[in-house]
């Protein structure tokens, strides 16, 4: 029978529906677009546009985030009465209803973050009286303005944690919460609020944690929330921070006044119980209440007249354990002005303008001089343990200023200008012979437990800059040049924990590092090694890095020990010899890692210096290499050949010479048939 071209074009076309059909009907059933357990259900992400069918009646929690909701009405809402906590953030919402809010008499926690409410704010204001019991709401990026939220929050006494950052609320006004007296903490940040009018928190008795970050605050000068313990008001344009005097004292624990423009210390109240207060990135130039305040600044505010002064703000600190100053413009640190805070834990002053410290009074009056003579006394002990001056153009630290700190355990000091002493020129710190150049002791710091002293322009450690001083980490990183005698490191042998010597471009002979047999974490990389100091080999590693050197091999030495503690290894950006990687079979059978494999490469010099990846083996084949017993069976080879040679030439001139006749031999010799006529 003769096929039609046309069937058979419609088969070709019809086939791949009849074998998606075949598949479909074997392929394993979609699971549920709903998470459920008895009391949990989530259906996050589902593509839902209205409430769930079948949904189990004893579910506390339900998340329906990231749908398409555009309405909550009692018509769509499913019995629900015991639900608690219901999530329909990140949805399209604009309406909700009274009556469907009046269905969940248990809710406690709503989230409705980042939808439309803005659209019918009157009727959702109205529909949220109904969440009587509501402790937790989220209104966070609905396009609420300021005078929307107060109709929202009417009648929520219940409430204790209210959310409405990303929206757009420009100012405060007197009683917009005084429908929730009982919150406890309000998030406000992220908004356009320029003005917080009196009275705006009188409401509001019990809050202690309030955020006003991300908006465009000018001036506080009278905040009187004496019961707050958490305050953040970063990310404003503040120049003007005051407290409101009185005699009931201030519980605040957390202040954060960072990313401002605060000119001076901020005048915070006498009795308060500040732990954390962040200062950094503002344009503090002095801590010395008599200094004054460059040309160009005007005193927008008649207020900043009377807080002028921190001397008896610094007193009041008593409790303070954090205090970051970083990211300013202070030239002078005086270390006086920390003395009362007698429970400062952490300081930073990174990131300013810091020439000199100095044990100044604040008033004028001084101890002694800035050449280094002063004495700090015991009694003015400071209690700090952690402190960062790292990114300043310091040359020399008072030889006084580690007794000034007698608790301190680390310091970072890097991107400064410093010069370490030796341990045999302690007594010329600061000011030593005329002309020469200052430098800072680091030995004999008796709780000094890390230090770093990166980019600091070194090119020479002296012997035993760091003798009696227990040292865990030293981090020497990005000084290029330097070079670290064996000496420079005498007397970290039993200490020294972590080692970093990264990016000094260090070659073979400026790296001559002691058996350091503490040594846990060493960074080498991006120097110019091609061999591993050989003090290394002692020392119990676990994370080596020797990225970026010059590196052929890894020495075997080394792997003997290594094996058994090191446990990552970075080594890319190395010529390693393809034809010589013994060493690396040793780490993988010894299951170090080896994160970088993959950008690791090595040389193959026997054909024109091609590289292969180092984590597949090279195709190519290498020499094999000549030991001595190869070296004996060719030497007995040759003797053996060069024998049977000797022997052939003897039996042909011993042996057949004498059946022969002489004439013929030579006619041999002059290349005529040497048997023709020979008979045995």
């Amino acid at each position: 029978m003769r096929s039609v071209p046309g069937a058979g074009r419609l088969l070709l076309c019809l086939l791949p529906a009849i074998l998606g059909a075949q598949a479909g009907g074997e392929a394993k059933p979609r699971p549920p677009p709903c998470q459920q357990s008895p009391t949990k259900v989530s259906c996050r992400a589902a593509g839902l546009h209205s409430f769930p069918k079948d949904l189990p009646q004893g579910v506390k929690r339900l998340d329906l985030s990231h749908n398409l909701f555009q309405n909550l009405s009692e018509s769509h809402l499913p019995a629900l009465g015991q639900l608690e906590h219901l999530d329909l953030s990140s949805n399209l919402l604009e309406a909700i209803s009274g009556p469907a809010l009046a269905q969940l008499p248990q809710l406690h926690s709503l989230l409705l973050g980042s939808n439309r409410l803005h659209q019918n704010y009157r009727d959702n204001a109205v529909a949220f009286s109904a969440l009587r019991g509501i402790e937790v709401l989220d209104l966070s990026a609905n396009g609420l303005e300021s005078h929307m939220v107060g109709g929202f929050l009417s009648g929520l006494t219940a409430l204790r944690a209210l959310h409405l950052p990303r929206n757009r609320l420009s100012q405060l006004p007197a009683g917009i919460f005084q429908g929730s007296p009982r919150l406890s903490e309000l998030d406000l940040s992220n908004n356009y609020i320029m003005d917080i009018e009196e009275g705006a928190f009188e409401a509001l008795r019990e809050l202690a944690v309030l955020s006003l970050a991300l908006n465009s605050l000018h001036c506080l000068s009278s905040f009187s929330l004496r019961q707050l313990q958490v305050l953040n008001l970063s990310h404003n344009a503040l120049e003007l921070f005051g407290w409101e005097e009185g005699r009931d004292p201030y519980l605040l624990q957390v202040l954060d006044l960072s990313h401002n423009r605060l000119l001076s210390f901020p005048q915070l109240p006498a009795a308060h119980r500040l732990v954390h207060l962040n200062l950094s990135h503002n344009a503090i130039t002095s801590l010395d209440p008599s200094s004054h305040h460059p040309a160009q600044f005007v005193l927008h505010y008649k207020e900043m007249v009377s807080f002028s002064t921190s001397l008896g703000t610094a007193a009041g600190l008593t409790r303070l354990a954090e205090l970051d100053l970083s990211h300013n413009c202070l030239q002078l640190l005086p270390l006086l002005f920390f003395r009362a805070m007698r429970s400062l834990f952490t300081l930073s002053v990174a990131m300013n303008c810091l020439r000199d410290i100095t044990m100044e009074l604040l008033t004028g009056d001084r101890d002694g001089d800035r050449n280094g003579t002063d004495v700090w006394q015991e009694d003015a002990a400071l209690s700090i343990r952690s402190m960062d001056l790292h990114g300043n153009a310091i040359r020399a630290l008072p030889r006084w200023f580690f007794d000034a700190l007698p608790q301190l355990e680390a310091i970072d000091l890097g991107s400064n200008s410093l010069l370490p002493c030796g341990s045999d020129m302690g007594e010329i710190s600061v000011g030593g012979s005329p002309g020469a150049e200052p430098c800072t002791a680091f030995h004999s710091i008796p709780h000094l437990q890390h230090l770093s002293l990166r980019r600091n322009s070194l090119t020479q450690l002296l012997p035993r800059t760091f003798s009696q001083t227990p040292l865990l980490s030293l981090d020497l990183s990005e000084n290029q040049g330097l070079a670290v005698p064996q000496a420079a490191l005498e007397g970290l042998e039993h200490s020294l924990q972590q080692l970093w010597l990264q990016g000094n471009h260090m070659d073979n002979s400026r790296a001559e590092i002691p058996c350091l047999d503490e040594l846990r974490v060493l960074d080498l990389s991006g120097n110019r090694l091609s061999l591993l100091p050989m003090g290394l080999f002692c020392s119990p590693l676990q994370n080596l890095d020797v990225s970026g050197n010059e590196l052929p091999v890894l020495p075997k030495q080394a792997l003997m020990g290594w094996t058994r503690s090191l446990q990552a290894l970075h080594l890319a950006g190395n010529p390693f010899h393809c034809c010589e990687l013994g060493w690396l079979d040793a780490l993988q059978a010894a299951d170090v890692q080896l994160p970088d494999l993959h950008r690791a490469h090595c040389i193959h010099h026997s054909i024109t210096n091609r590289t292969a990846p180092l984590s597949s083996r090279p195709p190519w084949p290498c020499p094999q290499p000549w030991d001595g017993s190869s070296v004996l069976v060719l030497a007995a080879l040759l003797g053996v050949l060069l024998c049977a040679g000797c022997g052939v030439r003897r039996l042909r001139g011993h042996g057949m010479g004498m059946l022969l006749p002489q004439p013929q031999t030579e006619r041999v010799a002059e290349g005529g048939p040497a048997h023709s006529d020979t008979k045995v």
